[in-house]
This record gives C-alpha cells, structure tokens and sequence, in this order.
C-alpha cells in the first residue's frame, strides 16, 4: 500500500460560492414561491369554513353542609384528584353519551354527518368504480359517531378540575348546541348514576339491617345471661359489686389499723407517764376526762383555800391539816382515774385490733371471690365488645338507610359537575384563516427552495475549494487497471496530503536505514516526475517519502495484519523512546480509516503517545481510571485526526494508580468487549513488564526508527525469550498522515 488516500479534511466549503448560488437561481425559488403560495391561497377560498364552539364544566361537589350524607373531617376535600377528573373526560367522550346525543340532534339526517345521505353523482359513480368504499356498508350510528368523534375534542384544563367540550362543524349553530347537550347528557347521566347508586345502597341494607337486629338481640341476651349465672353484680362506677367490696373494705382496714395504732399510741403514753409519776396535766387524754377535770378544779379551789388560811391560821391548824388530807386524797383520786382512762385506752386498742383481724379475714374473701369475678369478666368483656360492635354496626347502616331512603324519596341527587360556560353561535369560523395560511406557504416555499438549492450545489462539488494547509504529494505507485487512462487524460492525479510530523508533534522523520547483512538490498524505484498543474501552485508540491527498509514493515502493513489476522490486542514496545511511540498513533488510525472501531491506550511515562491526539495534555486517563477517580465515559476521547479513540496517561498520582496495578487486565478486557482492536503503547519495556496485557488474539509489535540500533535488537530478543513470539518490527517511514483535525472531533 504505497499510495495515499485523499480525505474531505483536505478541502474546504467556500461559503461565497455557496450562498452565490441563491442569487443565480433566484428566479427559480421565486417562481416556485409564487405557485406554491398561489395554490395554498386557492384552497384557503375553496375550502369549507368550520366554525368552533366549546362547553366549559367543573367538577366540584354540588352538596351543602346540610343535606350531605356524612359530615366528616374528608368532607370539604377535592372529590376527585387528577387522575379522576381525566376519568371524567373519557366518560364525557364515551359512546354511550355520543349516541345519545346523535339522536336527540338526529345527526344521522345531515349530509355533513353521514356520507351516505344525498350521495352526489360522482360518488356513486366512484364506489361503482371500486375507487371509494361504500358508506352504506357501515350501520349509520357508527359512521355518525365517526365523523362526531372526528370533530369533538375534550380536554382537561392543566393543573385544573374544569373540562372542555370543543366541537367544530360546518353549521355555526349546530357547533354550539352539539357541546351543550353533551354538557348536559354528561350532567343526567351523573345524577342517574348517584341515583342508581343510592337505590343499590337501599336495597343492600336494608336485608343488612334486618339480620344485624337479630344478632344485636342474640348477642346482648348472652351478657345477660352469663352475667347472672356469674353472678357479676355490677356496682357504682359500672364495677363489680366485688371487686368494689374489695376496695371499700380495704379502706375500711386502713382506718381501723390507723385508730388502733393511735389508741396504742395514746395508751403508752399514760402508761409511761404513770410509771414515772410525771405530772398528768400533759396528757390530752387524761385531761379530756370530765372527772379528772372536775378533780382537778376541786384541788385547785383547796389549794387557795389553803393558802388563804394559811395567812391567819398555823399550819398544825386542824382546819388546815383537814384541808391538806383532803388535796391527798384528790391528788390519789387523779392518779386513780389516770389508770382508768389507761384500762380505757388500752380496751379501745385491743377492739380495734380485734376489728383489724376480722376485716382482714373479710378482705381474704373477698381477694378470692374478685379474683375468680376477674376470671369471668374476661369473658363477660369479650361478649360486651362482640355486642357493642354489633350494635354499632346497626347504629350505622341504620343511619345511613334513613339518609339514602330520605334522599331517594325527595329525590335530591345532585351531580358533583356543573356548566359554568355554555357555549354560544360562533360568528366567525376559525379554519380557514387565508393570511396566516399564504403567508407560512410562502415563507415555507422559499426556505424549502433555498434549501434545495444549497444542497445541489454543495454535492455537484462546485462550492469545494482545496484546504488552505494542503501539500501535494507525488503518488509513486496508483493501482489502475490496464490500459484505463487517469482523471485527467492517462497522467496520475497528485494527492494532496499533510506532513507527518503534522500528525504526531515532535516525532523525528525516520530516516531509511541499509539493510542488514542478511538481507538483499531492495530495489528502489524513482519518484515519478509529479506533471505540472495549473489549479495546483507549486509551492504545495512535496518530494517523495523514503520507504522502510527490509526487515521492518509499514505502518499500513501493520494494519491489514492486525485486520487480516482478527487481532484484538496489539502491544507496541518503543525502545527507543518517545519519538517511535508515534508508530502506533499511525497504526490506530490506519485501522480506525478502515472501519474498525479501535482504541489506543497510552502506558508511557509522559504521554507521548496521546498528547498528538488530543487538543491538551489535562484530559483525564488510565491512571484516573485506576485510581477510581473516573469512569470509563471519562476517560474515552476522541482522536483530533481520525475515528480513533484515545485513553490519555490521565492526571491521577502514579503511585496511588500503581497500587491498584491488578485491575488492569480487566480493564482490557473490558475495552477488548468494547472494541475491535485495542492497540497499547507501553513505551521502552521489557518482556515483563507487557505479560498481564497479553491475552489471546494479541500482537506483539515493537516501534523501529533506526533498524541499526541496538537497543531494537535487544528490545525484540528479550521479547521473543519471554515466550512470546518473535515481536513484528513497524516502522513509520513513508507515511502520510492527515495534516489537519476532522471536523466535529471530541470526546468518544
């Protein structure tokens, strides 16, 4: 393959040439303009004009607080959400409707209708024919709901609960009266629907009602009965009558053990007092005895006779020793009656905790006879829920029967829908409207023509001109068939053709080296003389290329044996540094040009293989990718040159993205699914290093500039020991690469 072939990035579009053809077939685009606007202005006067009207109704509740059957917290809600109210709008299209007011408008009388009504000549003569289908084949309610359905648009307004019946028709007045008795068949058949409803609801509850009485009666005869066999009295606070003896008698232990433990109390204080001889004046028990009290006014009334005597009188006075004798004995007297009030207390203590005991021994009882009333009220309850359910049940329907039969007797059965916008006769028709119609036919005609004309002449070629970057290169070898003359009268066309080193920045030309001394020296053809051309200038002509020497192969041979070979992987090792990573760019786009989809990864150190692909050397990459810090979507991008795509080094940490090293063969094997041939740059390694890349269907090709140098030798020597082949030296000498990006080019 020593030829080149010529691209569409080597011309250009010359928009002059291009936008000059309107102004050459300007009479043309008008002239077509014109009959176009002419015929859409003949059919806005022929048309039939049609006139629209339209019924407006909201669906709301038509109930009061009054008269709706159930005043609840939900009563004041919206009846019917969004997907309810479209419902509504199915309803109001539905046949039922539609055929109900075709015959009340007895519709299938009019010819606008009904084809079939006053058949002209021509379309008797046209269903004869086999041209047209017969009208009369079709029953005459399905052709008039056809043709309604055909005409009648019901909507919803957005965000809204109102509903739109829109009709058009040839007759203005039957456009408005056809929405109205759709409104209002809508509207009967609502209240109908309410109606038949609350008749079911009657005729369901009341055989309901009924057999709830009976098992309200049946279930309360239970609680009875079971009540007196348990003997479950029931006592104040719907307790019971044991379980509240329990607690009476309990506070009445309570305060029994109070008073005797005060009497106690009381007696031991004058039993202590007693003992010690203290005064008895302290003792509140002593001194609320009437005698003791008495004694006590005695003794005080002695004392001051005493001491009134004593003022006149001697102490051995026998008055005074009779009065003295006498305080003695009140004094013994007090003492005496002090131990009669303690026998009293101490009496008063012993019943009160003989009262204790027999209360206690009651409140034993009773523990037992509430216990086992515990026992059986669980049972007792459960028969009160089962009749206290049941008679809630009754209470229910029962109220809800006295409501529907009120209703279905009043007959008051509002429909939740009502028209607030009837529709009127339309004045005006609204189709056809003649200057909107002319108007887009023209502008639409001259677009469509400009257009057109763009088109032919952009594809006859005249509007392309050669790129302004463009170099013509001589074409030292064209396949022609025998004896067929070139383009331009038997003389080879010149190619034009871009640098290489335009295609990958900083890449040394390859030099063409001798062959080895195995090999015989290839015979080298002259450069055919390249034939003046008086569109090309010279300054665009280019020299011929060198071509490889024996023992490497091209890039284009590196290609169809990746092609022919069904390769999936091909591992390019460039000993001899970044000027031949460029070999593998020109292999992957060799490959991309003929149809594969294909993808180069670049495992150099420092990009050299992506940077001539991409607009930046910023773009995220396979060190990204390894890192986890971009996906496969991010990392992809689009070669600047060709339909290759590209992974670049990335912009992660080398160290962070070495450690997850294990995950590279999956993602080959990922790219592998993805692509037809994934092409790999790793840059000057060894053996080694390329082992977890190989995988099946893999090339292992090594990058040559100078043949002579010996790292090649060693770089294809260690490869082949290592058990993989023997390596397929690729060389770039001789070829062209496109010169400047495609168009439209970015991100995969």
């Amino acid at each position: 393959m020593s030829g080149v072939n010529t691209t569409t990035s080597d011309v250009d579009v010359d928009l002059g040439r291009l936008f000059a053809s309107l102004a050459v077939n300007w009479r043309r685009i008008v002239a077509v303009a014109f009959v176009v606007t002419g015929l859409a202005l003949m059919f806005a006067w022929m048309a039939m004009p049609l006139y629209r009207a339209e019924t407006r109704l909201l669906i709301e509740t038509r109930e009061s607080v009054f008269t709706r059957p159930e005043t609840s917290a939900d009563a004041d809600r919206p009846i019917l959400d969004e997907e309810g109210v479209t419902s509504q709008v199915e309803v109001i299209g539905s046949t039922d409707i539609l055929k109900q007011v075709a015959r009340k408008l007895d519709l299938a009388s009019l010819k606008e209708f009904d084809e079939a009504v006053d058949m002209s000549v021509f379309d008797r003569l046209m269903v004869l024919a086999g041209f047209k289908s017969d009208p009369s084949e079709i029953p005459a309610e399905e052709r008039v709901l056809k043709a309604v359905r055909e005409k009648l648009s019901v909507y919803r307004v957005e965000k809204s609960r109102v509903i739109v019946i829109e009709f058009s028709s040839e007759d203005p007045k039957l456009a408005a009266e056809l929405p109205n008795a759709i409104a209002d068949a809508y509207i009967a058949v609502s209240r109908d629907a309410k109606q038949l409803s609350n008749a079911d609801a009657t005729d369901w509850l009341k055989p309901e009602i009924e057999d709830l009485t009976r098992r309200v009666k049946e279930a309360e005869a239970k609680v009875a009965t079971y009540r007196s066999q348990s003997d479950l009295l029931i006592g104040q606070n719907n307790s019971v009558l044991a379980t509240q003896q329990l607690s009476e008698l309990s506070t009445e232990l309570s305060r029994v053990r109070a008073s005797r433990a005060a009497a106690e109390a009381n007696a031991e204080g004058v039993r202590a007092a007693l003992q010690a001889g203290a005064s008895l004046d302290a003792l509140p028990e002593v001194l609320s005895s009437g005698l003791i009290q008495r004694l006590r006014e005695r003794e005080v009334q002695l004392k001051a006779d005493i001491a009134d005597l004593s003022t006149t009188l001697l102490d051995n006075h026998p008055r005074l020793r009779s009065m003295r004798s006498q305080l003695a004995d009140l004094e013994a007297q007090i003492r005496s009656e002090a131990q009669n009030v303690l026998k009293a207390l101490q009496t008063e203590a012993r019943t009160a905790q003989l009262r204790e005991q027999q209360l206690v021994a009651d409140l034993n009882r009773l523990k037992a006879a509430s216990a086992r009333a515990g026992d059986q009220e669980v049972e007792l309850r459960a028969l009160e829920r089962e009749a206290a359910a049941q008679r809630e049940l009754l209470e229910s329907y029962l109220t809800r029967y006295r409501e529907a039969s009120s209703r279905s007797e009043r007959s008051y059965m509002p429909a939740d829908a009502r028209i607030f916008s009837r529709a009127t006769v339309p004045a005006e028709p609204f189709f056809p409207k003649i200057l909107p119609i002319v108007g887009a036919a023209l502008v639409a005609s001259l677009l469509i023509m400009s257009v057109v004309t763009l088109l032919q002449e952009l594809f006859s070629g005249r509007a392309m001109r050669p790129s302004a970057g463009a170099r013509i290169a001589p074409v030292d070898e064209v396949a022609m068939p025998a004896g067929k003359p070139a383009a331009d009268g038997g003389t080879p066309v010149p190619v034009p053709a871009p640098a290489a080193a335009a295609a990958v920045p900083g890449a040394a030309t390859p030099a063409v080296s001798e062959p080895g001394p195995a090999a015989e020296p290839a015979a080298r053809k002259p450069a055919k003389p390249v034939p003046a051309r008086p569109d090309i200038p010279a300054s665009l002509i280019e020299p011929a290329r060198p071509r490889p020497s024996i023992g490497e192969v091209t890039v284009e041979n590196a290609a169809e044996k990746l092609i022919a070979g069904g390769a999936t992987r091909a591992i390019f090792v460039s000993p001899e540094g970044d000027e031949a990573a460029a070999t593998a760019v020109l292999v992957a786009r060799e490959v991309a040009d003929a149809g594969l989809r294909v993808l180069l990864l670049d495992l150099t150190a420092n990009g050299a293989a992506s940077r001539p692909m991409l607009e930046s050397g910023s773009y995220p990459g396979i060190t990204n990718l390894l890192a986890a810090e971009a996906q496969f979507t991010d990392v992809i991008h689009g070669d600047l040159y060709s339909d290759c795509h590209v992974i670049p080094v990335g912009t992660a940490d080398a160290a962070r993205a070495m450690r997850a090293i294990d995950r590279l063969p999956i993602i080959m094997n990922s790219l592998t699914t993805a692509y037809d041939v994934v092409v790999v740059e790793c840059g000057p390694a060894d053996g080694d290093s390329i082992r977890r890349l190989v995988a099946g269907a893999t090339e292992v090709m090594v990058s040559v500039i100078e043949p002579s140098d010996e790292v090649v030798a060693r770089a294809a020597a260690d490869i082949e020991a290592k058990g993989f082949g023997r390596p397929t030296l690729v060389t770039p000498a001789g070829h062209i690469p496109p010169s400047s990006p495609m168009p439209g080019r970015s991100a995969a």
